[in-house]
């Protein structure tokens, strides 16, 4: 039997990725699609569960989205990259999955009560921003995903995920579904550049991998640091300095690194040379990056083109799973 190495991932179109999606999950991306089989997702479906409102922003960032991974170096030769709504067997198996999890199980997922504190929600709470996991794990199953890279903040989602399989595979005495595992980033998180312990769009605390480089400098000027740090000459702390956590994260140079770690600890570092330090390790992060994506911003008809494409051929696995599936329930009809 061949072995499963099938990936899923993937990112809710709500405007352009940041960097925090680039440790979270994208550099890995770019790595495993030479090693496996890798399905990429552009979740529409579940952005809409936290913006009904707003399906304009929704469309017009599937186009967005995508652009930001053909400009890391996701190739569409290499990677399905596909649309959530435009894949019919995700929602069915969701419908089917919401029937084995229980509505307490659910507001007890650590993801989700987190997700309601930072959106603000109280109790208007969407009921389809609370199913969300459940249809996650129809988005992971469908392709019977093996590997899932996430950052540590979806883990409990993953968990949840694996319940579903478990009680399905137990449930209807078959082993159709697959149980994912968790391919984890070598940067955790990224905190944003107001200190907040998430980079989110919500928050507007994010640096964008398609932002221009004046904004680059500008948001990197404006980052916290140490707060403790008042003098040049005082010692400063480098764990929780969010200047420092991204440098680890983008720094290629570990010497000149790890010496500008030992200055800012023993003090006579300042705030404003290690940021400079950071901006000129981005702006070299980033240039190539924008300017694949002005190539491929030429002509988004193409873009959208190689979408169709990838959903196409992600539909023919995703009927797949969902006739067997529908088999093992005993609902062919």
């Amino acid at each position: 039997m061949t072995e499963n190495k099938n990936i899923l991932t993937g990112d809710r179109p709500t405007g352009p990725l940041h960097l925090g999606h680039y440790v979270g999950s994208l550099a890995n991306r770019v790595k495993l699609q030479d090693t496996h089989k890798q399905y990429v997702m552009i979740a529409d479906m579940q952005a809409l569960t936290d913006h009904a409102t707003e399906p304009g922003l929704i469309q017009s960032s599937v186009i967005e989205v995508a652009l930001d991974y053909l400009s890391i170096g996701i190739d569409p030769n290499k990677t399905i990259i596909l649309i959530q709504s435009l894949v019919p067997a995700i929602s069915e198996l969701t419908m089917y999955y919401l029937n084995l999890v229980t509505w307490n199980r659910l507001k007890h997922n650590p993801t989700v009560k987190a997700e309601i504190r930072q959106k603000g929600f109280g109790d208007q709470v969407p009921a389809g921003f609370m199913i969300y996991p459940i249809s996650q794990a129809a988005d992971i199953t469908a392709f019977k995903a093996r590997y899932v890279p996430v950052g540590d903040d979806q883990i409990p989602m993953i968990e949840q995920t694996v319940e579903i399989v478990r009680k399905f595979n137990r449930t209807y005495n078959t082993n159709v579904l697959v149980e994912p595992e968790i391919i984890s980033s070598a940067v955790a998180r990224l905190p944003g550049i107001d200190g907040q312990a998430k980079m989110s769009k919500t928050l507007n605390n994010a640096i964008y991998l398609s932002d221009p480089e004046e904004v680059v400098v500008k948001k990197v000027k404006k980052m916290y640091t140490d707060p403790n740090h008042l003098r040049i000459e005082d010692p400063g702390k480098v764990e929780g300095n969010p200047v420092f956590i991204y440098l680890e994260a983008f720094d290629p140079d570990r010497e000149k690194l790890q010496n500008m770690k030992d200055h800012y600890q023993r003090g006579g570092l300042g705030d404003m040379v290690v940021k400079k330090r950071l901006i000129e390790v981005l702006l070299e992060f980033l240039s190539p990056i924008r300017k694949k994506r002005k190539e491929y911003e030429k002509d988004k008809k193409i873009i959208m083109q190689m979408l169709k494409k990838g959903t196409s051929l992600a539909n023919e696995v995703a009927n797949q799973t969902l006739k067997e599936v529908k088999q093992a329930m005993g609902i062919v009809y």
